[in-house]
């Protein structure tokens, strides 16, 4: 048992040394590089060597090229990025390469051979960088498409605005040196503009990888830009960002794709992405286009700012025609019950405030409110479990529904517990309404394994006959309901003389359980000094939250109190 575990362990051991010696190397390339940067830091200017600046440099690039083809070539997963990005990378290492060699055995030509390994660079990072962001993006959500575009499209605007004065300077060679002179800053225009949006894209990724990737290429655009000014004699700063631009850049790239993804947490929420680069790519486009109104800049850099600030524009407003839909849903959602679709307490709460807010509700029978109550649907829940009396639930709405008229409101306001509202109503069309629920109801239900059949009691109540508000009249409705449960009538039309004293020895039984469960409230009226407006005291109001009725007044129940 000892020598199979050794031996499954032993591949494990050796990736971990490999692993070990891999950033190994990448430290001691580090080292190098800083060390490079140091030299470049330190020197007299203008003296520069062939030997660390051209071959040394080269090798460098090389080096680290190959290692990201290693990369693709070991990999378990698509290896088609790693190998984009490497042969990307080891073309413009090549580039630096064949350029050396010019400069030191005097066969420079512009435009130079160099230049085609150098610009074959930018068509395999496009490639590599669009697969990386489609790997981890399932969906491109047109918000987040636009955001990415926005912030692209301003980098993109604020680099051509540096980027193509170089150009402008260097013009006037053959249409071979402008032609490649030019592709140089639309590919990091381009390249530059993938990333940036790659990254809004990205937004709340852990893809620790991308944010190198992003790095390098920025820099190996600040190292194009500053070499096209090196053309036309530069300062100190902007050689010794042209000389360590390159191989810094293809050594961020190349650590890239080794570095593991951060394991995912499934109870993490997934984070709302920022406004940051969207809105640093507006502020930039803005920026250029008052540049450009000031002074001098590009063409190309004028239209990629406007192009950025039209962008912003269908991006506000989809903002607001998505607030406006995520409006209207939320209302939507917060008088509706969820499993049903029907109307909820909320919904019932406000349909009965604004009729009794109207004044020709006061004196008018033109409402009638009907408290249905399923019988034995408890037991269908004990019997064959919640989802079938989920879908008992589900198909009743429509049953129900069926019995109205288009102006007649169902709502569920409980578990059991059903509102209907009728409009334009007398009692005798009260009547008529709660028999053929009764009837609809008592139908067998068809569920997914079984057969069942329920009943329900109905209590009646009509507007300002029997409740001048909202609360008196659905006090009212459960009275009757509980008196047709209690007799077991089909319904029950509120009767004051009848249900007042049912309603007192079932609220005095309530009241009992309320007690027991604590569930009366203490609510604290402050009582303000109107010359200092400091609270001197407060004044300790009971209330009694009813889980069916509502917020019981203390004239209601403190009376039942007094008798118990």
């Amino acid at each position: 048992m000892y020598a199979v575990a050794s031996a499954a362990d032993a591949p494990r051991d050796f990736s971990r040394r490999l692993r070990a010696a891999l950033w190994g190397v990448y430290g001691l390339l580090g080292v190098l590089l800083l060390a490079y940067l140091v030299w470049l830091l330190v020197r007299p200017a203008g003296q520069e060597s062939l030997l660390v600046d051209g071959w040394g440099s080269a090798a460098f690039e090389i080096v680290v090229s190959v290692l990201v083809l290693q990369r693709g070539l070991t990999t378990r997963r698509d290896p088609t990025v790693p190998v984009a990005l490497g042969t990307g990378m080891l073309m413009w290492a090549l580039g630096d390469l064949v350029l050396t060699f010019e400069s030191q055995y005097g066969a420079a030509s512009s435009p130079s051979p160099a230049d085609a390994f150098y610009i074959a660079f930018f068509p395999l990072a496009y490639l590599a960088v669009v697969l990386m962001v489609r790997g981890e993006v399932i969906r491109l959500a047109p918000a987040l498409l636009l955001d990415g575009g926005i912030a692209g499209l301003g980098a993109a605007a604020l680099c051509a605005a540096f980027a193509f004065r170089g150009v402008e300077r260097l013009a006037g060679g053959s249409a071979a040196e402008v032609a490649t002179n030019l592709a140089y800053p639309l590919g990091d225009v381009l390249l530059l503009t993938l990333v940036v949006g790659g990254t809004v894209l990205l937004s709340g990724k852990r893809r620790r990888g991308w944010y190198l990737v992003a790095a390098g290429c920025a820099l190996n655009a600040a190292g194009d830009t500053f070499n096209l000014f090196h053309g036309g004699g530069a300062p100190a700063l902007g050689s010794i960002v042209d000389a360590i631009a390159w191989p810094g850049s293809l050594y961020l790239l190349s650590i890239s794709v080794w570095l593991p993804d951060r394991a995912s947490d499934p109870l993490a929420e997934t984070p709302t992405p920022g406004f940051l680069l969207p809105g640093a790519g507006a502020v930039a486009a803005a920026s250029v286009l008052l540049w450009g109104n000031l002074g001098s800049t590009s063409a190309v850099a004028v239209g990629l700012a406007a192009a950025t600030l039209a962008v912003a524009g269908l991006r506000s407003a989809l903002s607001l025609h998505s607030l406006r839909g995520l409006t209207i849903e939320r209302q939507q959602q917060a008088v509706t019950d969820q499993l049903t679709g029907l109307g909820n307490r909320r919904r019932l709460d406000q349909v009965l405030e604004q009729f009794f807010a109207t004044p020709s509700a006061k004196g008018s029978e033109g409402l009638a409110f009907l408290f249905v109550d399923l019988n034995h649907f408890k037991e269908v829940n004990d019997s064959f479990g919640h989802g079938a009396g989920d879908e008992l639930l589900r198909q009743i709405g429509p049953r129900i529904a069926a019995c109205l008229g288009e102006r007649d409101l169902l709502l569920r306001i409980g578990g059991d517990e059903l509102a209907v509202i009728l409009f334009d109503n007398d009692t005798d069309r009260g009547v008529s309404t709660a028999e053929r629920l009764s009837a609809a109801i008592s139908e067998p239900f068809v569920l997914e394994m079984v057969t069942v059949r329920i009943g329900a009691s109905i209590g009646i109540a009509l507007a300002s006959a029997h409740g001048d508000d909202p609360d008196a009249l659905m006090r009212c409705a459960d009275q009757a309901m509980y008196r047709a449960k209690d007799t077991g009538a089909a319904y029950a039309v509120y009767d004051p003389e009848i249900d007042t004293q049912i309603d007192r020895l079932r609220l005095a039984d309530d009241l009992r359980a309320a007690l027991e469960n604590e569930e009366l409230e203490l609510h604290y009226q402050p009582q303000i000094d109107l010359g200092s407006g400091s609270v001197v005291a407060v004044e300790a109001l009971l209330r009694w939250p009813h889980p069916r009725l509502g917020f019981v007044p203390p004239l209601d129940f403190l009376p039942l109190a007094e008798d118990a």
